[in-house]
């Protein structure tokens, strides 16, 4: 307080004494005190600046200028120069004071994020509007950026709130599209947009909107926006500056834009339906969705208006993002939105939660299960589904096939060859969700009558294509379809039924799992996801023995970021670990239709002195520990971040509640919840990673690293060395090929190799030598033929292993023939 009041005194001191020049280097000193901080009490020293006579000031300003020429000023000193010209040149009349070099300034502002509002920037750009110049569209960004930070402060939204053009932020490839628009209904809609701040749009909000896009033509509209919605997530036209250890900006949204995203997600809800709206706002919900290094979810405000745009589009197509989406989304508000959404819809329909997602899977113009022919003039368009992907192909008036798209449809049938073509994308993401919906519905026990069951899966034109390749259980009696007809396990076709289950193996004796897996391959049947070759675990002697909790996949290493994408994939609620001082509850999964909760007992692993951190203070590797049950409603366990007993946190008198003892939990619900574990362990281990042969930092991981890449089989790999003893002697390659206990044994020209069943990792013999290969996602690798499912990846690397090692004399890859 003392020091401000001081430079107070020192103005009047000088003025008094007519000093003005002098007070310019006093001003300069104040600016290095605060280090250039104008806020807080310092705002009394610029008002007592602001009252002083228009010639005082003027004369201020020329010893700024002097200032800022001296031999002495630095760049910091020239800095604060300007900004503390502009401050005392405010509403004087123009003079061109160090113009050039404001805008230099101006310049290097433009590619920042935003800035303190305490460096009070804003009066370089008062500055350059009184001189009656506009401001570079870069420089507004970054000033309305700033605004959202602009605490307690009126004078930075004042000048803000004078940059009117451009009416979106510049650097973002969606926004340039949109400003390429120069007519002033384009510019007042877009205007409008930003104006996008609330969750909900209000009525008033509404109206305007409708009557701007009414102006303008809601068709023109409505394919306008969505021809930049398509844009939107596209890298920025420019980069900003970004320190090392600050959020990754380039990638998250420009937060004033993002305001106006939501507008045109609104927008799009109040413009006649159509199938192009639901799709935009379902890939806009997607893409507001993908994390960001130091943020998280792009822009989890956009995503939410998105579900809300398409909750209010009463459409088949609206229904179906929506309920697409209730399988993806993970992040959990958003994942709230799409629950009340769907739950909204279905208590207008008068239906179930479960129904209304059954019901809302559309049949994208197939005509039957997984197929449609559209005649377009003389050609025909085939769309087929094959396995978990749909293909487009085209015969002529003759019926033969033709290698792509005629010319003739390409000239006369534009619109609809590009309706086909997003039936296509619109399949393949359906048949994604779907795929896992379907694998969710064993923990959900699910019962349906069989005409329903036969209406809504078996001959459902899209969902038909994978209920057509599991295993049901119609009145007690195991079928699968085959043939044109569903059929038990003799092939006796099952006509009739009146209540259907999603097969499980825990309820069938292993006979006749290895019978169904036979009868799966004689009708070359790959089944969308793992049912009959699904891992089933049951209660062990070791559980048995602790009661409570299995330590069946403790003392394992992961990588946190994938163990944690995979746990919201597959239902559990969790939340990354930090190196701070915090409690947080262990990843956990609910089972309502149980009662239960499951508890997967994890911690951070850091090392003692935390260096196994992200930059903004993540955990890379999480240490893993004991799976418990308790009720679902039971009270929550907590430790601490980065390790340390949990403990239950009781509020309000509660008492503790004891954990479930095993041997109580339904096989069924143990299995599932095993086996969720046991792929987090088996898709996150750092024990996958082939090039962690040195035990990663500080080599601390390296008997963990040995123990899991080459050690005993878990349950998916005791899986998959089952399925590849029946493959093998199928493959080209058989002859070179042999299983011996945890290995698949390659014999090349050069060597003999032993991939490891688990991992992936290879060795090479005869000294067990450790062969680095890193498998990159290649469609052209090749395929090891018919495969009884989908979704194994690790099975995909080990058979492409194999067969590049069995022609070892054809590698090329400089890296591998170093080793060999």
């Amino acid at each position: 307080m003392g020091q401000i009041q001081k430079y107070k005194d020192l103005i009047g001191r000088r003025v008094a004494d007519d000093q003005p020049e002098e007070l310019a280097a006093d001003l300069l000193r104040a600016a290095s005190v605060n280090n250039g901080n104008w806020t807080g009490l310092w705002e009394g020293v610029l008002a007592r600046l602001h009252d002083l006579p228009p010639e005082t000031r003027s004369r201020i300003a020329d010893g700024l200028v002097a200032q800022y020429h001296s031999e002495q000023a630095g760049p910091i000193a020239r800095e604060n120069t300007l900004v503390l010209l502009g401050i005392v040149s405010r509403d004087l009349p123009p003079h061109d004071r160090l113009t050039a070099e404001r805008l230099a300034l101006l310049d290097t502002i433009s590619r920042q994020h935003s800035f303190w509002y305490g460096a009070r920037y804003e009066d370089l750009v008062e500055a350059e509007l009184a001189a009656g110049r506009p401001i570079a569209p870069a420089v507004v960004a970054t000033v309305r950026r700033a605004v959202l930070h602009a605490y307690r402060n009126e004078d930075l939204p004042r000048t803000a709130k004078k940059l009117t053009e451009p009416p979106l932020n510049v650097g973002e490839e969606w926004a340039e599209e949109a400003l390429r628009e120069t007519d002033a209904g384009w510019r007042q809609l877009l205007a409008h947009m930003t104006t996008a701040t609330a969750a909900k749009p209000s009525a008033k909000w509404d109206k305007q909107a409708t009557a701007l896009a009414g102006a303008l033509g809601p068709d023109r509209v409505r394919a306008a926006v969505i021809r930049w919605l398509a844009l939107v997530g596209r890298p920025r036209t420019f980069e900003l500056d970004r320190g090392r250890y600050e959020p990754d900006v380039n990638s998250a949204y420009d937060p004033y834009n993002a305001n106006a995203l939501r507008g045109l997600a609104w927008l799009l809800s109040l413009l006649p339906p159509h199938p192009d709206t639901a799709r935009a706002l379902g890939a806009l919900v997607e893409t507001s969705l993908k994390k960001v290094a130091g943020i998280g979810p792009r822009n989890p405000k956009v995503a939410n208006a998105g579900v809300n745009a398409l909750a209010r589009i009463d459409s088949e197509a609206a229904l179906a993002e929506l309920a697409r989406l209730a399988t993806r989304v993970t992040y959990k508000n958003t994942a709230k939105l799409l629950d009340a959404a769907l739950e909204a819809r279905a208590v207008a329909l008068g239906l179930s939660r479960e129904e209304i997602e059954e019901l809302a899977v559309p049949a994208y113009g197939l005509t039957e299960v997984g197929r449609a022919e559209h005649r377009l003039g003389e050609a025909t368009a085939v769309l087929e589904v094959h396995g978990s992907k749909a293909v487009l192909t085209w015969t002529n008036a003759n019926g033969k096939q033709l290698q792509g798209v005629p010319a003739a449809v390409r000239r006369d049938h534009a619109e609809d060859l590009k309706e086909l073509k997003a039936a296509v994308k619109d399949i393949d993401r359906m048949l994604s969700a779907q795929s896992e919906r379907l694998d969710r519905q064993f923990l959900a026990d699910r019962t349906w009558s069989y005409a329903t069951w036969r209406e809504r899966y078996l001959d459902h034109p899209l969902v038909g294509t994978l209920a057509r390749r599991l295993l049901w259980t119609v009145d007690g009696t195991t079928a699968c379809h085959a043939d044109g007809a569903l059929r038990t396990l003799t092939d006796t076709p099952v006509t009739d039924g009146t209540e259907v289950r999603l097969w499980h193996p825990v309820d069938h004796t292993p006979a006749e799992i290895v019978a169904w897996r036979d009868w799966l391959e004689r009708h070359r049947i790959t089944q969308p996801f793992k049912q009959a070759h699904r891992e089933v675990y049951l209660l062990t002697d070791a559980e048995r023995a602790t009661g409570t909790y299995s330590n069946r996949f403790a003392a394992h290493i992961l990588r946190q970021h994938q163990f944690h994408s995979l746990a919201a994939a597959r239902g559990w609620t969790d939340r990354l670990r930090l190196a701070v001082d915090d409690e947080l509850p262990p990843p956990t999964r609910d089972l309502p239709r149980w009662g239960l909760r499951a508890e997967f007992w994890i911690e951070g692993e850091g090392g003692e002195d935390y260096s196994d951190i992200t930059d903004s203070g993540t955990f890379l590797r999480l240490r893993t520990d004991q799976v418990r049950f308790y009720p679902i409603d039971a009270p929550e366990n907590s430790a601490h971040c980065a390790g340390g007993a949990y403990h239950m946190w009781l509020r309000d008198g509660a008492d503790p509640v004891d954990p479930l003892p095993l041997s109580g939990i339904p096989p069924l619900v143990l299995s599932e919840v095993l086996r969720d574990v046991d792929l987090f362990v088996g898709v996150a281990s750092i024990g996958n990673d082939p090039t962690w042969q040195d035990g990663g930092p500080g080599g601390r991981f390296q008997e963990y690293w040995t123990s899991y890449g080459f050690g005993e089989l878990n349950q998916s790999a005791e899986t998959r060395r089952l399925l590849l003893d029946r493959l093998i002697p199928r493959l080209a390659i058989a002859d070179r090929c042999t299983l011996e206990g945890r290995f698949l044994h390659v014999k090349g020209d050069r060597h003999t190799y032993k991939i490891h069943l688990g991992s992936g990792n290879i060795l090479r013999t005869p000294n067990d030598q450790y062969l680095c290969i890193v498998p990159k996602s290649d469609p052209a690798a090749p395929q090891a033929g018919y495969l009884p499912y989908e979704g194994d990846r690790m099975l995909a690397v080990i058979l492409s292993k194999a067969m590049m090692l069995a022609d070892d004399t054809r590698i090329t890859d400089p890296t591998i023939l170093s080793q060999l």
